[in-house]
């Protein structure tokens, strides 16, 4: 029987090339690190390619938290590095720091500031946590400190709402991002990073570039660059794969009947 607000997988886990995750937040109060666990249970993958803010050494720096349910992320995640799966990290700016990381993983994972990931079709895709594009994004301080501390209290509220839902055997409803994506102020912020990592990437030859950062979970083609982005696992509950066949999904939790996938030919021009 599951516990309360689970979801039941069947009794194989899904194969699939390359699982890529990002911006789970470990050590921040908030992460929904519940389901993820529940939905690495349910994932079987060949390489997992870690892109950024796996860890919040950030918030651990200012609050000290860290609970059993986080501990399980990373011994699932060492516990498929054990057993033959390749596991790539690329560092976020919450985690560019690797003290704690040293630590934690004493080196069973690769890591690399950027990567190149190339698809079962070939495609060659920069794979970047997103941060170095912030220098090139044009936002007033003001409005950035603002929107900060809105996020925040958006962000604490969708933590405990999502955690009533989970006790009465609810789904997971990601409030905090149908928050952020109703501010026009934040969707021309997102539009403006998707932009500007399609360009980073087509600029250096890269057929796509896979990124986090931005907590908004995406799929798409930028004119012909394909742009995917992971999400995370504060708000959205989301994480893209690459099926056997060389294709792009978003995957979001619970609702994996409702994936976004993207293949070459495909154009997909939102995945909310």
């Amino acid at each position: 029987m599951s516990a309360p607000g689970s979801t039941s997988f069947p009794t194989r886990p899904r194969k699939v090339r390359t699982l890529f995750l990002s911006d789970i937040h470990l050590g921040f109060r908030h992460a929904r690190v519940r389901e993820l666990n529940d939905f690495l249970q349910g994932m079987d993958a060949e390489r997992i390619v870690l892109v950024g803010d796996i860890v919040d050494a950030l918030s651990l720096a200012r609050r000290a938290y860290w609970t059993a349910e986080h501990t399980q992320v990373v011994r699932s995640l060492l516990a498929r590095q054990r057993s033959g799966r390749r596991l790539v990290y690329i560092p976020g700016n919450h985690d560019a720091s690797l003290a704690v990381l040293a630590q934690m993983l004493q080196g069973q994972f690769e890591v690399h500031r950027e990567w190149v990931h190339r698809t079962a079709r070939g495609e060659r895709l920069l794979v970047i946590h997103g941060d170095q594009l912030d220098d090139g994004m044009s936002c007033p301080r003001w409005l950035t400190r603002l929107g900060d501390a809105l996020h925040g209290a958006t962000v604490m509220v969708s933590h405990q709402v999502n955690n009533l839902r989970r006790t009465f055997g609810r789904p997971y409803w990601p409030l905090a991002e149908h928050v952020k994506l109703s501010i026009r102020t934040s969707v021309r912020y997102i539009e403006q990073f998707e932009q500007l990592a399609a360009q980073h990437a087509r600029a250096q030859g890269y057929d796509g570039v896979v990124c986090g950062h931005i907590h908004r979970p995406n799929l798409r083609r930028i004119g012909e660059t394909l742009y995917g982005n992971t999400g995370d696992w504060v708000e959205s509950c989301s994480a893209l794969i690459e099926t056997q066949k060389g294709e792009l999904a978003l995957l979001r939790w619970p609702h994996r009947e409702g994936e976004i996938a993207l293949s070459p030919t495909t154009a997909v021009a939102d995945a909310a």
